[in-house]
């Protein structure tokens, strides 16, 4: 397990089930956590303006630390460097299990996420090559969204049991993925040697940056994804809020059950989107974006739950068949 290996071109190799497992437990790990903290804010009466706070410190870690984490992890072998980032976020939930501020240990978990998304993507070509990259990233996104959808609704349904055994739970996943992370082969750092000092590192990241922004396309596309999941975030946490308010639902499961509900239109969208649209008929997914739209209007004004639910079914749909493009 600790000896470099060459790279290995099959798609079930057992380094790609490795990382496929340990991105599961880890992004599993990423929101059945929020969840329970949510709720152990809720019980120990923390104003309602904190939990978007601390979902800001989370967020708040990607863009403090990207200039720095590609560099990270193309200076160490990335199962490495994926290891001592779920080891952060083990740190992080093993603090708000035993009672310290769950904004400090959440934002630990922040770090290890901003530190974790480079090296997650970047094995990929290391352990595969050709045609199969494509679908190994297909089985890196149908895992995430995967743990999306159990991850969230673990939160809320153990939270509402006992919301330290819930912490606990989150800790324990995040050690399994430690421990995943332990069977993906050593691999030669990509980019070993590399300067730290910090005004070169974030004079390259922002050169970048403007490479990107000057590009009429990468730049349309940059916008469009940040309104994009910006907007999913913000509704995320308006679910939290909204459900108590119009539904009259004071559980912790189902906000969560809702956010499901919008995990599974997204996998339903994004599939017939596959089938439907090519690069030359991309230009029809665009009506889904105004679909989204109605959608969160229609959504927004209603007070009983099978509408609710068939609402954000139809807007993960949307988004879905946006997001392909």
């Amino acid at each position: 397990m600790s000896e470099s290996v060459h790279t290995n071109p099959s798609l079930y190799s057992k380094g790609m089930l490795a990382v496929i497992c340990a991105q599961f437990l880890s992004a599993f790990g990423d929101n059945a956590l929020l969840f329970a903290t949510l709720a152990l804010m809720k019980q120990l009466y923390y104003p309602e303006w904190s939990q978007p706070v601390l979902q800001m410190l989370f967020v708040g870690a990607y863009i403090l630390f990207a200039p720095f984490v590609g560099q990270f992890a193309d200076s160490f072998a990335k199962g490495r460097v994926m290891m001592v980032a779920n080891g952060l976020k083990l740190l992080g939930a093993g603090c708000i299990c035993f009672g310290v501020n769950p904004f400090i240990g959440y934002t630990l978990v922040g770090i290890g996420a901003a530190a974790y998304s480079p090296a997650k993507y970047g094995i990929l070509g290391e352990l595969t090559t050709g045609d199969k990259l494509v679908k190994a990233n297909g089985l890196m996104e149908s895992s995430t969204i995967a743990a999306i959808l159990l991850g969230s609704m673990a939160g809320g349904i153990l939270a509402d049991w006992h919301v330290l055994a819930a912490l606990i739970v989150c800790a324990l996943v995040y050690g399994g993925a430690v421990v995943a992370n332990l069977w993906i082969p050593k691999l030669p750092a990509a980019r070993p040697g590399q300067s730290w000092r910090f005004k070169p590192m974030t004079h390259s990241f922002f050169s970048a940056c403007r490479t990107l922004w000057r590009n009429g396309e990468t730049r349309f596309s940059l916008m469009g994804t940040s309104l994009f999941w910006g907007a999913g975030v913000t509704l995320r946490f308006l679910l939290v809020i909204w459900v108590p308010v119009a539904l009259g639902i004071t559980s912790n499961a189902m906000p969560t059950y809702l956010n499901a509900m919008v995990a599974v239109g997204i996998v339903l969208g994004a599939g017939a989107a596959a089938k439907l649209v090519t690069l030359e008929t991309v230009s029809r997914c665009m009506p889904a974006g105004i679909l989204i739209g109605i959608a969160v209007m229609a959504f927004a004004v209603q007070q009983s739950l099978l509408p609710a639910f068939g609402l954000l079914l139809l807007l993960g749909c949307s988004a879905g068949s946006l997001s392909y493009r």
